[in-house]
């Protein structure tokens, strides 16, 4: 089917509680709304990737009542309707459904691409070849297409996809593409090197490709029990009742991820059965999920020091590994390696990169216990 004759929606999942980078992110700028990587949000960096293969009137964007304004304002260019504000968070099979059912109703072969809004990609071509191919896989049936990332090191952070057969030896080509066999949650270290030292595992980057149709009538299969709910709502969409309807029936959604909804049940059908296709990410993909990730993506070793945040200067002696925000600063490091320093106008956190993925236990902390409200 030629790409032309297909219309594309992506749908840009910007939830989230800005847990992970605080005190930088906080529920109203969480990570995506922040420039962490240049000049440009990190939503703003996933909607112009998305503009070489899709129409930004054809772009949703998945949020909450934290986030949509600021999301408005940094992207002007989405139809306003199509910025969604989630009365409460259910995780991403409700999410992902309601798009799924809202445009079942005007074009249910739309294909619907979901992306996370805050990845990072180096090679913006490569991306867009991956997901032309996807697309068009995903229009040509009832096919769900998945993106695995070629792992680089043993990771115990991500879901696995185990991949099977390729789909032909023409596919071995410029987009290869391979059944999938199943699912695998995240393992434990001595699993994930079995994982890599088997060569046919790839990491779960979140995005994933199918029709309107297809996914809706995954989830009516799959998620019964959401179904309906999400029925409703996309009914009442465009009329004056759809705010009271959106509020009554989506918090009735399970809270539970596409792929446990959708994609763990599908593959259980077996490899030759379950219609789900994995495209390689092999276009430079990083998940900025804690400062430790950032301090990487920036391009330091394990052993340089990063100042970020358009500090006044740094002195360092006998330091290194080591990330530190601090605008306006003159940063001294004196005999420390590996800290994650970041200050704000109303919070310092002090932390080492290796327990930079826990910043959410402070912020529950500073919420729970000191009852700041004001800081998270």
């Amino acid at each position: 089917m030629a790409l032309e004759s297909i219309r594309f929606s992506p749908v840009i999942l910007a939830g989230g509680s800005g847990t992970r980078f605080w005190p930088r992110s906080r529920r109203a700028r969480a990570k995506q709304v922040l420039a962490l990587d240049g000049d440009d949000t990190m939503i703003q960096q996933t909607l112009t990737r998305l503009l070489p293969v899709a129409k930004a009137e054809d772009v949703w964007v998945v949020t909450n009542h934290w986030l949509d304004k600021t999301i408005s304002q940094q992207m002007p260019t989405i139809p306003p309707d199509h910025i969604i504000s989630e009365p409460c968070a259910r995780n991403t099979a409700p999410a992902c459904g309601l798009t799924a059912f809202l445009l079942e109703k005007t074009d249910p072969d739309a294909v619907i691409g979901i992306f996370p809004s805050d990845h990072v990609v180096s090679n913006i071509e490569r991306f867009a070849e991956v997901i032309r191919a996807g697309v068009r896989l995903a229009a040509a049936g009832e096919y769900i297409v998945v993106l695995g990332v070629p792992p680089t090191r043993i990771e115990t952070g991500y879901g696995y996809i185990e991949q099977g057969v390729f789909l032909s030896e023409e596919c071995k080509d410029a987009v290869p593409v391979r059944r999938v066999r199943r699912f695998r949650e995240k393992p434990d270290y001595t699993t994930a090197e079995r994982f890599i030292n088997a060569g046919n595992y790839a990491w779960n980057g979140g995005i994933f490709l199918w029709s309107a149709r297809t996914l809706a009538n995954a989830i009516r299969e799959h998620a019964p029990d959401m179904a309906p709910h999400l029925e409703a709502i996309a009914a009442a969409h465009g009329t004056p009742e759809f705010e009271k309807v959106f509020a009554e029936e989506y918090p009735k959604c399970e809270n539970i991820s596409v792929d446990y909804a959708v994609l763990e049940p599908r593959s259980a059908k077996g490899e030759n059965r379950s219609n789900i296709f994995c495209l390689p990410a092999d276009f430079g993909w990083n998940d900025l999920g804690s400062w430790a990730s950032l301090h990487e993506h920036l391009g330091a070793s394990g052993d340089e020091n990063v100042i970020d945040g358009g500090t006044s200067g740094i002195a360092a002696i006998q330091s290194k590994g080591n990330y530190v925000y601090a605008p306006g600063k003159l940063v001294a490091l004196l005999g420390v390696s590996g800290l994650v320093v970041v200050e704000t106008d109303d919070a310092l956190l002090i932390t080492t990169r290796e327990r930079s993925q826990d910043v959410s236990k402070i912020v529950r902390m500073v919420h729970n216990e000191l009852k700041r409200e004001d800081l998270i």
